[in-house]
């Protein structure tokens, strides 16, 4: 599994695996254990351009960021270093 480290939210890191644009395994490492274990749960086999595209911009209280965002920007940063245009 890959690791990305999170910024500004309460858990540390996310591990994920993704296969042919999909997200196959996810887990976040710290934060709203209830919250997260849902959030992982929701977006397992879902494309990653449908879960950039539902959780970008969500914030957490005043925080300019969440966990749901952080995830987005891990997706975004995946697609980036990839050189994905559109998920497969």
């Amino acid at each position: 599994m890959n690791i990305y480290k999170t910024k500004g939210v309460c858990s540390s890191e996310i591990k994920y695996k993704i296969v042919d644009g999909k997200i196959k395994d996810l887990k976040f490492i710290g934060g709203c254990d209830g919250n997260l274990k849902g959030l992982s749960s929701l977006s397992i086999g879902m494309d990653i351009d449908q879960v950039i595209e539902k959780l970008e911009g969500i914030k957490c209280g005043i925080r300019k960021t969440s966990c749901p965002d952080q995830l987005a920007n891990l997706l975004k940063e995946y697609k980036l270093n990839n050189n994905i245009k559109r998920a497969i």
